[in-house]
């Protein structure tokens, strides 16, 4: 059998959290949910065990029931929180005014359907839980999504545990999953979602190393390996980004790097600073770092020794759309000629494990970057 590629690509990359979009005055006929429900039955399932069970809710009473489950746990928080970003241009600005328009409309979808799973999640490894139902919950959307049907992963309508199983009569040994309000879509055209590319977020080997070409067997300078080290932190974008910008900050929590000092009075795009380095094997050094990235409250990056083939590149990026600030620091090696580079000319036949000490040093003294500015900016 030949299976298209690019129409399974689209399913996947566009079936999105759907919620004002849903048509809430079409009928959906049971035996379209049950199709779906029969293709999402063949997605794995640990130890083999046929565990899920599927709740299919169409009384509008039931459905009110749960919507007033639903309005009790979470409806007053989304809506006073959509509220407040109106307006705003806040990255969960149309997230939050979409989710409490669902909690407004949730007994009007024409079907409500709810995985269930036999059994109590207790922590383990035990086969049969959470393991082996939230693929199949997930292949039903997809499922809906190929048909020009839409939903989307509601689980703090669950939270009252309780009263759940009572409007359900859902036994005490099952477990309820996730609540997906079904209905078909206004229109069908479904845009990809901003996600960071694979490249960015995919490590080679070990955790936070990355590869900007490649990797083949074994890690090569060539491919351009790197570092990522990222860490969430209670604290505004503003007071973090006030770090980040701050040259000198670094130096506070790096073994390697000393400190830094700007080239003249500009600071964006094309500004140069020079940072003092030492290395046991090296001793001390300054290096001459020119600005690529500068973008206020979001990214500060630069480049060592020459702008046009770097030694390294390092960036550090903010994004405050996860509720908190997420820091991100970033580290490539080369292009350019740079002590590593020469320590790999040196060794060409330890490549792989000049690179890999190397990366080491600096992910260390990245991880310890990065959890010290989040101390610094959540105890000020």
């Amino acid at each position: 059998m030949n299976i298209d590629p690019a129409q399974v690509d689209v399913v996947l990359a566009t079936t999105r959290a759907v919620r004002k979009r849903l048509d809430l005055d079409r009928p959906v006929d049971n035996q379209l949910l049950l199709d779906c429900i029969d293709l999402a039955e063949q997605a794995p399932t640990g130890g083999n065990l046929g565990s899920r069970r599927w709740i299919v809710v169409r009384d509008r009473a039931v459905k009110e029931r749960l919507a007033e489950v639903y309005r009790d746990t979470a409806g007053s928080f989304m809506a006073s929180t959509a509220a407040r970003l109106r307006g705003t241009g806040h990255p969960q600005e149309k997230v939050m005014a979409s989710a409490s328009y669902l909690v407004d409309h949730l007994a009007e979808v024409p079907a409500i359907v709810i995985p269930t799973i036999i059994g109590r999640h207790d922590g383990g490894s035990r086969p049969g839980l959470f393991d082996s139902v939230v693929q199949a919950a997930w292949s039903f959307c997809l499922a809906l999504r190929a048909r020009g049907l839409g939903s989307t992963w509601v689980t703090a309508a669950l939270q009252d545990e309780a009263r759940v199983k009572e409007i359900l009569g859902i036994p005490a040994h099952m477990t309820e999953i996730v609540l997906l309000p079904v209905a078909w879509t206004k229109g069908t055209e479904f845009k990809r979602a901003p996600r960071l590319p694979a490249r960015e977020i995919t490590y080679f080997d070990r955790f936070g190393v990355t590869s900007q070409e490649g990797p083949g067997e074994s890690l090569s300078f060539a491919d351009g390996p790197g570092i990522i080290a990222e860490v969430d932190i209670d604290a505004p974008l503003a007071s973090v980004w006030a770090l980040v910008a701050d040259i000198n900050v670094p130096g506070r929590f790096s073994s390697e790097f000393l400190g830094a000092e700007w080239a003249g009075d500009e600071r964006g795009v094309g500004a140069v600073f020079h940072g003092r380095n030492q290395h046991s094997a090296i001793g001390e050094w300054t290096v001459p770092c020119f600005v690529d990235t500068f973008d206020e409250g979001r990214a500060f990056g630069w480049r060592t020794s020459d702008p046009e083939r770097p030694g390294a590149r390092w960036k550090f990026e903010l994004d405050a759309s996860v509720g908190r600030t997420r820091l991100r620091f970033s580290y490539v090696i080369g292009p350019g000629r740079s002590g590593t580079s020469r320590a790999v000319e040196m060794n060409p036949d330890k490549e792989a494990r000049v690179l890999r000490r190397r990366l080491g040093e600096v992910q260390a003294n990245m991880e310890r970057t990065v959890q010290g500015i989040k101390s610094l900016a959540e105890t000020t």
